[in-house]
């Protein structure tokens, strides 16, 4: 049964004429880790203020079709209740700290204190939380003394002792350096392992093609495709609207365009690519290769 269920959504800012989201259908599988992409402006955004219940509740404006997680609809509910389901990592976890405490631990402790945790239930939560993330030797340290990577850890532990059924990530490593964005994908990945349903919106499709259960194509505020990543990540359509591709895959393309790659599929991570390629070429074919 989807844990996830969106119905001809479409979704207008405030004093706007132009909808942002287009008759979004969207069905999501509880544990399922699902990818959202798409260029800039492509809605993506919008697309997990909407899942988090922000949109239209915070962010206001115009709201059409069925939006439900968990059996809840949107419209239904009010964002107190909403987020207890749904948890939302912003881009930059700066935004998402909240200045009120002075250690990670207590960061942690902030919501379950706002929601009335009982204190054993709540010492727990956090240092499952901590030990999930890879954070237990941060928990006296200031958030704002941490790295980008550390404190986007220090956000998503803060959603998980919140233990949200659905967890929406947009772009969680935009401002890291590549040491960041794995321990935070490391993070997400064990998330997902543990059952939870995962919505990320994502620009590197190294690191999505290597996780993600199903990749969503988002394009002006419409779905262009949804389905596999082997499939999804090396569409033509891709390109030719604006995506980017996995390094992989492009290298790939090029490859085929110049007879260097014999297989049916285009790779999407690395090591099939390396399959690929250990197959597709012979030290006879790479002189006449060059010449071409």
């Amino acid at each position: 049964m989807a844990i996830v269920n969106l119905q001809n959504v479409t979704y207008k800012y405030p004093l706007t004429d132009v909808p942002v989201l287009q008759n979004i259908n969207l069905q999501v599988e509880e544990g399922e880790f699902v990818a959202v992409i798409g260029p800039n402006g492509a809605g993506k955004s919008t697309l997990c203020y909407t899942l988090a219940g922000f949109a239209p509740h915070f962010f206001k404006g115009e709201l059409t079709g069925i939006v439900e997680v968990a059996g809840v609809e949107s419209h239904n509910s009010i964002l107190s209740e909403w987020v207890l389901n749904v948890g939302l990592a912003f881009q930059n976890p700066f935004n998402q700290i909240s200045g009120a405490k002075y250690t990670v631990f207590e960061e942690l402790a902030f919501g379950l204190e706002n929601i009335g945790i009982p204190r054993d239930e709540m010492i727990a939560r956090v240092e499952g939380a901590m030990k999930l993330t890879g954070i237990s030797d941060l928990a006296d340290r200031s958030p704002y003394s941490l790295s980008g990577g550390q404190q986007q850890r220090v956000a998503l532990a803060s959603i998980l002792v919140m233990q949200p059924r659905v967890l929406v990530l947009d772009e969680p490593t935009s401002q890291m350096d590549p040491i960041g964005t794995r321990e935070v994908f490391g993070v997400i990945h064990s998330m997902a392992e543990s059952g939870m349903t995962v919505i990320l919106v994502e620009h590197k499709m190294e690191w999505i093609a290597q996780f993600a259960d199903r990749v969503i194509a988002l394009k002006d505020g419409e779905i262009l495709m949804n389905g596999d990543p082997s499939e999804v990540l090396t569409s033509p359509l891709l390109p030719s609207n604006g995506f980017g591709t996995s390094r992989y895959t492009s290298v790939a393309r090029r490859a085929q365009e110049l007879g260097l790659w014999n297989e049916g599929k285009l790779p999407i991570t690395l090591d099939e690519a390396v399959r690929g390629f250990n197959s597709s070429l012979t030290k006879e074919e790479i002189p006449d290769a060059r010449a071409k």
